[in-house]
């Protein structure tokens, strides 16, 4: 047995010494779709390239060749290191049987509501925490890329009725969220952000920003700010935590920042001669800013467009 297991993984390595190249093509054509989905599920960039790094690996390690649906095994890869990770960062236990949601819509009900995927993306946002994780993906994978429960239900490890029973308690929590205000108090509060940082108010900053917030910059936002400094660049690093720290890196610069809508979420962009040069996700809790993603490289903007349709 431990031969032909290790018979086995020689195949596996030989094959992928054999067809670097045409294996990284075939991933890269599917890599967009894979980063949307862990995005959305995670609620983090950062860790949806942890994702998709590991879909890549798990490729890599697979035999290539007896694989008849790439895009189908890689979402079925994603969705699954998602929910691993989703377990490793926050402890979900999610109940194995399936029973029924109540109050949820029937197997056979076809007046499911779906809503506009900028509500979606903005009510996500504010619940994505409170949702365990085959909630999230069967969510995601039903009402932002349209896979049927058919398809959901190996992905989730679940019956077609009981994921979509999973879609339809994510989908009741989404409801109770009044998306309109939210999105105004976020608006407001990034706007605020940028006055305070404009101003170098940074009472106001401390204000505005929690205690345990984290800034994290990609590589190209660091050099973006870096060559920007004396014009009034934020003095950006890879990773800041804290509200004092990340006030610092604020106050009295982001001249050139303003607040902008990504597909109905409010968030925050550098730019000049109508070019977006870096994008500031934000993310909230309580009414405070936890969160800020600073994204520069062209690759990461081009992908927000698949994020956040």
């Amino acid at each position: 047995m431990t031969n032909k297991r290790a018979g086995r993984e020689q195949q596996v390595l030989t094959q992928a010494t054999q067809e670097p190249g045409e294996i990284a093509e075939q991933f890269a054509t599917h890599r967009s779709k894979l980063y949307a989905i862990a995005h959305r599920t995670l609620g983090s960039p950062w860790a949806a390239d942890d994702a998709v790094q590991e879909a890549w690996v798990r490729l890599q390690r697979a035999d290539v060749a007896s694989i008849r649906n790439l895009e189908a095994w890689l979402t079925t890869v994603i969705a699954r290191v998602c929910i691993d990770l989703i377990r490793q960062q926050v402890g979900w236990r999610e109940e194995l049987d399936d029973a029924p949601v109540a109050g949820a819509p029937s197997a056979t009900d076809p007046a499911e509501a779906v809503m506009r995927s900028e509500d979606l993306a903005a009510a996500l946002q504010v619940v994505l925490d409170t949702l365990g994780p085959r909630e999230r993906l069967a969510l995601v994978l039903h009402d932002v890329f349209a896979l049927s429960y058919d398809d959901i239900a190996p992905i989730v490890e679940r019956t077609p009725v009981a994921a979509r029973q999973l879609a339809s308690r994510a989908r009741a929590r989404l409801r109770e969220v009044d998306v309109s205000q939210v999105r105004r108090r976020q608006e407001t509060a990034i706007s605020a952000f940028l006055t305070a940082a404009r101003q170098g108010d940074f009472g106001d900053l401390l204000q505005l920003l929690d205690p345990e917030i984290e800034l994290r910059s990609d590589a190209a936002a660091v050099e973006l700010a870096r060559e920007g400094t004396d014009h009034g660049a934020p003095f950006l690093r890879h990773h800041v935590r804290g509200g004092d720290a990340v006030a610092r890196v604020f106050a009295g610069r982001a001249d050139l920042t303003c607040p902008i809508l990504v597909a109905g979420v409010p968030a925050a962009a550098y730019v000049t001669d109508d070019t977006v040069h870096a994008v500031y996700l934000v993310t909230f809790r309580a009414g405070r800013i936890t969160g800020l993603d600073v994204l520069a490289d062209p690759a990461r903007l081009a992908a927000l467009s698949a994020v956040l349709p």
